[in-house]
């Protein structure tokens, strides 16, 4: 496993070094490069994101995850866009218990919806709107078994090749089965990243959950290397991370990683 890891490490930090003697200082790659750190861009992207979390539970399991998760925007006026992002994770999760059965499939997909401002203010981008949760898991493992929805919002600043701010929203079931328990839980995405003039990025943020229902936090804190660059005509970005958990239910992960293959499309 380690081995396999280093030479993953090794192969995608080859990747980078080669993507960033390539690169010209091109505007719009620059922007671009921005872009690409801005979760409300008016850019079409579809990252493919990869995550596997571990030591879960009395068997210390395995849990991985592949999130395909499109961001399209749409222009409403002169005034507004509206973006919409979607995330539908496919499942791989060891049992937590020993003897206990594997399960795979489907989760539940996530849908939020940003109706942003097209002019800044004071160089702060600002967007919120609805989010959506659809009780689309094949297991119940897999998902709550519940329709939700509440409200999402997201608010970022880009200036010096930094890129911060925060993304948050909040989720109630309103439907579903009745044998599984009601959602009411609070997300909030801090982020911080800084992109050099070769289009590498330095990313730290958590992904922060607090069920309300059980008052507990879930904490992963993560930390990331990206890389801008094209194959052929397309534009990516690859991105590779580690993951700590501060905080977490009882049995639940004590660390991950993740890897990301963004898609971007520029208009």
């Amino acid at each position: 496993m380690k081995a396999t890891l280093l030479k993953v490490v090794a192969l995608i930090g080859a990747v980078m070094l080669t993507a960033t003697s390539g690169f010209g200082q091109d505007k719009s790659e620059e922007e671009l490069a921005k872009q690409a750190q801005n979760p409300i861009a008016n850019l079409i992207s579809v990252p493919l994101q990869f995550n596997s979390d571990y030591s879960i539970g009395p068997a210390n399991a395995a849990k991985y995850t592949l999130n395909v998760q499109p961001v399209i925007p749409f222009s409403m006026n002169q005034g507004w866009n509206l973006v919409t992002r979607t995330i539908v994770p496919l499942i791989i999760a060891e049992s937590p218990i020993p003897g206990g059965s594997d399960k795979s499939g489907t989760g539940d997909i996530l849908q939020s919806f940003f109706f942003t401002p097209k002019k800044e203010f004071n160089k702060w981008m600002v967007g919120g709107g609805p989010v959506l949760l659809y009780p689309t898991a094949t297991d119940e493992a897999l998902g709550g078994q519940k329709w939700g929805a509440g409200p999402t919002v997201v608010v970022l600043k880009q200036e010096s090749g930094f890129t911060y701010g925060a993304l948050a929203n909040h989720l109630w079931s309103y439907a579903g089965w009745n044998d599984q328990p009601n959602i009411n839980a609070t997300f909030i995405q801090p982020f911080l990243a800084y992109t050099t003039k070769t289009y590498t990025t330095i990313g730290l943020n958590t992904e922060s959950t607090y069920d309300w229902n059980n008052s507990q936090w879930t904490v992963p804190i993560n930390v990331s290397l990206s890389q801008m660059l094209k194959i052929g005509n397309q534009p990516i970005s690859l991105q590779l991370g580690y993951r700590y958990y501060a905080e977490k239910p009882t049995g639940g992960p004590d660390w991950g990683l993740r890897f990301m293959v963004s898609f971007l499309f520029p208009k």
